[in-house]
């Protein structure tokens, strides 16, 4: 019996290590977090992708401008943006702020499925999501876990990291300023032809 609850306990302590390996602290901003918990430095998702690129999903959630003026990660399987932006209409916030008009994409949960899919996998196989900072990939993993995703990961600093105070640019933190490859080479299989804006939007 003893013998039977030292395997038990070490099997937890094995268990426990695992998931130990990979996690970043919770991040501070509310549109960072999740209900899974499941957070990543960009470090912690290179490594994690390094070691099983095959059952991992890594997919980037800004829009294609992004990913074609600011660059994107070596690895990449596919681009789901969040939203959609209209360079072609300004519009005004509730704030009285000036921006170009947006709206969410309608269709990310089947686009997250069809990623899957194609690559073989399932909902219980780990995705990492990541964006410019956080705030998207944070708001996308939520959706994801909504839908019956198991491990749905955000990588809390993203792309090109937070914002810093003093110089006004991104150069705190994120996948850029981590030395992590990263390219502006354009992937045409990464992208998804960009759907007609709902009305009013």
């Amino acid at each position: 019996m003893k013998k039977f609850l030292s395997i038990l306990m070490m099997a937890g302590l094995v268990g426990l290590m695992g998931t130990a390996a990979y996690g970043a602290e919770e991040p501070a901003k509310k549109q960072k977090q999740t209900p899974q918990k499941l957070y990543l430095t960009p470090k912690e998702a290179y490594d994690m992708i390094q070691k099983d690129p095959k059952h991992i999903l890594f997919v980037d959630v800004r829009t294609p401008a992004e990913l074609l003026f600011v660059g994107h990660p070596v690895g990449l399987d596919k681009n789901i943006p969040f939203k959609y932006i209209d360079y072609s209409r300004i519009v005004t916030t509730k704030k009285g702020k000036k921006k170009f008009a947006s709206w969410k994409n309608p269709n990310l949960v089947q686009q997250f499925d069809e990623a899957l899919k194609v690559k073989g996998l399932t909902k219980n196989d780990p995705v990492i999501v990541i964006c410019r900072s956080g705030d998207r990939s944070g708001m996308t993993a939520t959706k994801l876990y909504k839908a019956g995703y198991k491990k749905a990961y955000t990588i809390v600093t993203g792309f090109e990291g937070d914002m810093n105070k003093k110089t006004h640019r991104r150069d705190l933190n994120g996948w850029k300023n981590a030395g992590l490859p990263w390219t502006y080479k354009f992937q045409p299989e990464l992208f998804i032809p960009k759907p007609t804006p709902p009305a009013g939007k």
